[in-house]
Parts: C-alpha cells; sequence; structure tokens
C-alpha cells in the first residue's frame, strides 16, 4: 500500500479559527492525509502577529484536542528569522525521507508564489494542493503558468506515487472569516463564539492577547 501523504498548513493562527481548522480537516479527508499545522514566527509577507509564538501555539493545542488527523508542528517557530517554507520543507524532506508531502495553499497564495524566497525549489522537495473555492478562478503570473506545466494531478491517489513535484486543486467549503475581524471584535469587547474553536473559551488567558 502507498504510503500516506503528510501535508502542511501553514500560517500565522493569529488566532487560529474554525475556517482554518475546516480547510484543513476537508483537505486531510480529501488526501486521505495527516496534516500538519504550521505556525509561522516571521512570516515574511505579512505584519507580525500580535500574540506571541507560545500564545498562539496554547491555542492551537486547544484548538486541536479530542482528534489525531490535524497536528501541531512548531518548528518554524525554533527558527531565528524569517520563516521561509522552502527552509521547512526541506528540513521535513531529510526526515520524512520518500513519503509524499504537500503543500497546503490558498489559491491566492499559489498566485503569489512567484514571490516566495526559492519558490521553484519547492516543486522538488514537495507536491502543492491548492485550496480552491468553487466557482472562483483565480489568474496565475506567466512564471507559475509555465512552472506547473506537466505537474497537474487529476487525483489525490496519483500524489501517493511521487515524493514531490505535481501540483493537484482540492476544492474546499469556503468560511469567510477573517482573523483580523476577529482580532477587531475581541478588542472591541465582543464575543466571536461561533468563529473560534470552543476550547479557546475554556481559558480567558488565550484569548487576552486580543482584548483590549
Amino acid at each position: 500500500m502507498a504510503t500516506r501523504p503528510l501535508a502542511l498548513f501553514g500560517g500565522t493562527f493569529d488566532p487560529v479559527h474554525i475556517g482554518h481548522l475546516s480547510v484543513a480537516w476537508e483537505a486531510a479527508e480529501l488526501l486521505d492525509a495527516d496534516v500538519h499545522l504550521m505556525p509561522a514566527a516571521v512570516p515574511p509577507h505579512r505584519p507580525p502577529p500580535t500574540a506571541s509564538p507560545g500564545q498562539r501555539v496554547a491555542m492551537l493545542r486547544s484548538a486541536l484536542q479530542g482528534q489525531s488527523r490535524l497536528t501541531l508542528d512548531g518548528r518554524e517557530l525554533e527558527r531565528v528569522g524569517p520563516s521561509y517554507t522552502i527552509d521547512t520543507l526541506t528540513q521535513l524532506r531529510a526526515e520524512q525521507g520518500d513519503r509524499p508531502l504537500i503543500l497546503l495553499l490558498g489559491a491566492d497564495a499559489f498566485a503569489g508564489l512567484p514571490s516566495w524566497h526559492r519558490w521553484l525549489e519547492i516543486f522538488d522537495v514537495a507536491h502543492i494542493g491548492v485550496l480552491s473555492r468553487p466557482g472562483i478562478d483565480v489568474a496565475l503570473p506567466d512564471a507559475l503558468v509555465q512552472a506547473v506545466k506537466g505537474r497537474r494531478a487529476n487525483s489525490p491517489a496519483e500524489l501517493r506515487d511521487w515524493a514531490a513535484g505535481r501540483v493537484i486543486e482540492l476544492a474546499v467549503t469556503p468560511l469567510e472569516i477573517s482573523a483580523t475581524h476577529i482580532r477587531e471584535l475581541l478588542a472591541a469587547g465582543r464575543d466571536p463564539r461561533y468563529l473560534l474553536p470552543a476550547g479557546l473559551f475554556d481559558d480567558a488567558q488565550l484569548l487576552a492577547p486580543y482584548r483590549s
């Protein structure tokens, strides 16, 4: 039997919300893969997170209780400097051998891939799963169109035959939830109870970084 893939879902998770978890879980089911949620320490393409690394780890641990398919991976928080995805994938490739690795990206992030550090090398160490929303097409830059020629996979099963190098689109259920909006609600003293995992409300300290 082919090796079960390992998929990576990164972000600031500032805070982690049900949109993150829903997409990660749906991707895990579509790919029949384990998924590591990987918080970034210093994201190169966006402002620094409001919550500290330790606070974001605590929120993720709370959110991921009660299941085993989604797992916290804090390796990028241990690295000094920007969280470059290629460095993380190279490290995981050394650890995982020939196990298929899948980098999960939203469609907009995938379209911006040519702006990433050493982006072409990503295809050497991982597959890419593009989390697409039904009925919404995102224009790709020419450099990316050329890079993915011949790499498209038609089904998740194809990814098990290769350790890296393929691209697959995964149609997921869109949940229009904004971490920025959640932070604004919390700062205003609001209680975004059904936008966040229930466990985050069990300990007042978990959401303290966002309260005014």
